[in-house]
């Protein structure tokens, strides 16, 4: 078993995935308590507020981490280390322009954001004396990600995962030794840099080693380059922007109407929630590199196996997601009082439970979004991203024009339901979709979920001729897929 599972790297990138979310989820439970424990839920809300802003300022980084491992792993598939040089090079120009431009905004506006959160006077100074700090932060983010994207795209997400979950490890160590020594929320913006330092220079010793390429070189620039990255990132930063707005403006409604000490409980319901649906998510994130290398040049072996990696990504969901999930919904009250003890607030435990549902139920669009986004529709990836957001404010909005006020308990319910709407959406707009780039010539329509022996009526005729040869290919295929 053990050999299957490392006999390809599609399947080593898919269980470090696994493994690095696992170690995780360790390090996150270990430093929540930890943080409540120095802090008290005040102090760790201000830090949120804090990394609210970071939230707001990857508005800067355009999708272009995200651009960059999906293009470099297509050059990486065609061997065209130049073009890999030029992507890299140009994202690094893109990135620091729209950085300074970041940065400026975040100085200008410096009064305007902190009094959004309505902060108490003591609150307000901490935060508005670390702005500045955690901006600068924000832009250096922008660079490490793009850098630590180039791993994925030269196939090596596995590595990519190792390197990101030790910059997490370096961020509590780093934070705890400095709220031991009394040094209060400063700590946390410490630990994120050093970690942040960390994954930088990591990634660069490790991409220099796995591939020839150089960055600094001049002829690196390329305005067709810099192009097809913003136009690839432009749908991947509306998505952003959606995760952005729903997140930052959940936190400035608690904040308002319930405290900056109700931000945690929102913070780690949620938190935990999604840490658990990336134990099977951070597997299939190796599906968006995969099949872009896959689709760089359409075949039917590469539309069978494409089909084959869809059908392995949800059985799995299945047969080791959901019963996870209901494992922990009947045992989450004893696991959260185990888990913060006294620190345990009275809502969090049915918040809790309805994130799990809501998070469950975005797992299951999870292989139709890295399907489509693979394939080169960022497009409907971006639609299947403002449903959930769209769906929960406009609902707390009725409820707010009815007199009643957004609790923790409404947002959850809310939330619920546009994930649900948005999971639907993904797995129908897969359903349409030919297993084709756009744009790629010969590209044989074949609805996604559709049987290997069922033709399509639109090709009946060809699908009758090479029925007999594709079942003996496609006994091939999959048994090389997972």
């Amino acid at each position: 078993m053990i050999k299957r599972l490392f006999s390809s790297q599609l399947r080593i990138n898919m269980a470090s995935g696994v493994a690095v979310t696992l170690l995780n989820g360790v390090v996150m439970a270990a430093a929540y308590p930890l943080y409540l424990h120095f802090l008290g839920y005040e102090q760790f809300g201000i830090w949120l507020v804090l990394s609210t802003v970071v939230s707001f300022a990857q508005l800067g980084n355009l999708g272009i981490n995200q651009a960059v491992m999906k293009l470099v792993a297509e050059e990486y598939g065609r061997k065209d280390i130049d073009a890999m040089q030029q992507y890299i090079s140009s994202a690094v120009v893109v990135l620091a322009l729209s950085g300074a431009v970041v940065l400026a905004v975040i100085l200008v506006l410096q009064g305007p954001i902190v009094a959004l959160f309505k902060l108490s006077e003591e609150n307000a100074r901490i935060v508005s004396w670390l702005l500045p700090y955690t901006a600068c932060l924000s832009i250096y983010i922008f660079i490490v990600q793009t850098v630590n994207a180039v791993l994925s795209g030269i196939g090596r997400m596995d590595i990519a995962n190792y390197v990101q979950s030790g910059g997490r490890i370096v961020a509590v160590v780093v934070a705890s030794i400095l709220l031991y020594r009394g040094a209060g929320v400063a700590s946390l913006l410490l630990g994120s840099a050093l970690s942040y330092l960390f994954i930088h220079v990591v990634s660069c010793i490790l991409i220099l080693r796995m591939a020839p390429i150089h960055i600094l070189r001049r002829g690196n620039l390329s305005l067709a380059r810099m192009g097809r990255l913003l136009s690839f990132g432009a749908n991947l930063c509306g998505g952003t922007l959606i995760n952005i707005v729903f997140h930052s403006a959940n936190r400035v409604i608690l904040s308002r109407y319930a405290g900056v000490a109700a931000i945690p409980v929102y913070d780690i319901g949620f938190s935990a929630s999604m840490q658990i649906r990336a134990i099977v998510e951070s597997g299939l994130r190796a599906l968006l590199p995969e099949i872009s290398r896959i689709s760089a040049e359409i075949t039917e072996t590469a539309r069978d196996r494409i089909a084959a990696i869809n059908r392995r990504a949800l059985k799995l969901i299945f047969t080791c997601g959901v019963p996870l999930y209901g494992i922990l919904f009947l045992l989450s009250g004893p696991l959260l009082s185990v888990w913060l003890g006294g620190n345990l607030p009275e809502t969090l435990p049915a918040f809790f439970r309805v994130m799990l549902i809501a998070s469950l139920a975005s797992l299951l669009g999870v292989p139709a979004y890295y399907t489509l986004m693979g394939l080169g529709h960022p497009f409907r990836c971006f639609i299947g991203q403002v449903i959930p957001t769209a769906v929960h404010f406009t609902i707390l909005i009725v409820l707010v024009l009815l007199g009643k006020d957004p609790t923790l308990r409404y947002m959850g319910y809310t939330l619920l339901t546009g994930v649900i709407l948005s999971t639907l959406y993904l797995i129908a707009r897969l359903r349409l979709c030919s297993y084709s780039a756009p744009g790629k010539p010969g590209a044989l329509p074949r609805a996604v979920l559709i049987s290997k022996s069922t033709p399509c009526p639109e090709n009946m005729d060809s699908e009758a001729d090479v029925t007999v040869q594709r079942s003996h290919r496609q006994r091939e295929v999959v048994s090389d897929t997972f």
